[in-house]
């Protein structure tokens, strides 16, 4: 086995979770703008503590790989929440003319929460990662992405 194919998955579960750790930081140092961002939420501090330990927890599993599948889901849930609580782009009548302003902003930050619930479904459905040598060797191979064989190469 080649050193990039050993450490190539620890390296991308790292890339995919990086930023969890600094936001649940970010609302321990930045506690009162936290607890204002999160508005009208019921139990605010409470919440916020939940939010901050599965910042800071599921991403060690995903790393770690312990209890990773149940770590992405979690994480995933999270992602979704936060994306429909705290990112309504719709909300925004700028959005609409696709210009900048918040509305513009908060489209871009609810996408990228659900790209990040597509790197964590992969996750949670494919922990097995293709080695590194494999991709290099077959770099136009194909995926099967829907039916029985879904997640099997194309012939």
């Amino acid at each position: 086995m080649m050193l990039i194919d050993a450490y190539t998955p620890l390296l991308l579960r790292v890339c995919l979770v990086v930023l969890f750790p600094f936001s649940g930081l970010d609302k321990i140092l930045n506690w009162g703008s936290a607890m204002k961002q999160a508005g009208t939420i019921p139990f605010k501090p409470a919440m916020l503590m939940a939010s901050i330990a599965v910042e800071f927890v599921t991403p060690v599993c995903i790393v770690t790989g312990w209890h990773d599948r149940l770590a992405a889901f979690v994480l995933a849930g999270f992602c979704v929440v936060t994306a429909v609580l705290f990112h309504q782009f719709w909300r925004f009548p700028d959005f609409w003319r696709f210009k900048e302003g918040p509305g513009l902003d908060h489209f871009w930050e609810f996408l990228k929460n659900f790209g990040l619930v597509g790197g964590l479904g992969l996750i949670i459905l494919a922990p097995r990662t293709l080695p590194v040598s494999e991709a290099l060797r077959h770099p136009l191979a194909s995926t099967y992405v829907i039916g029985a064989q879904a997640g099997r190469p194309a012939d």
